[in-house]
């Protein structure tokens, strides 16, 4: 066998139903929409509407609430500073910012409102971090191994 006799088995490889190209296709004329109406048009938005009766979304009561514009923070948990210390990456004698952790690999931008930190790992280093925001369990860790966690308003937040 050769690569130019290659093929798919019969039937591996349904073709596409062509709607609307004569009445000897099956599917000429109207084209399987049926006989007049709306639904029959182009341009049919009718997925909730229950013809004038009080739509079931409209019914059902509303709870929640979304905050319009929340905060987007770059993640790091202390588990990967921990890695990245032991690599050599990331200086224990040096604070450990934003700009530290995208030197090091652990965020790629700082588009975000700037860096959380979460308690997911184990950390022994003592090591000074300053973000943005951090959990309560990542605060403990990190005071427990003998480091601080500075907690400061993002860029972001500073010029907004």
């Amino acid at each position: 066998m050769k690569l130019n006799q290659l093929s798919d088995n019969d039937g591996a490889r349904k073709e596409r139903t062509r709607v609307g190209r004569g009445i000897g296709s099956g599917k000429g004329k109207t084209g399987g929409r049926g006989v007049k109406g709306q639904k029959s048009r182009s341009g049919v938005a009718i997925k909730g509407f229950e013809g004038g009766q009080m739509p079931l979304y409209q019914r059902l009561p509303k709870r929640g609430f979304n905050v319009p514009n929340p905060k987007k923070y770059n993640e790091v948990n202390i588990g990967r500073i921990q890695t990245a210390l032991d690599a050599g990456k990331l200086d224990a004698g040096k604070a450990v910012n934003a700009d530290a952790l995208v030197g090091a690999g652990l965020i790629t931008r700082l588009a975000k409102d700037g860096v959380r930190l979460l308690g997911k790992g184990e950390i022994s280093a003592s090591v000074k971090i300053e973000v943005a925001g951090a959990s309560k369990a990542a605060i403990e860790a990190v005071e427990k191994a003998g480091g601080s966690v500075t907690v400061k308003e993002s860029k972001a937040k500073a010029e907004g």
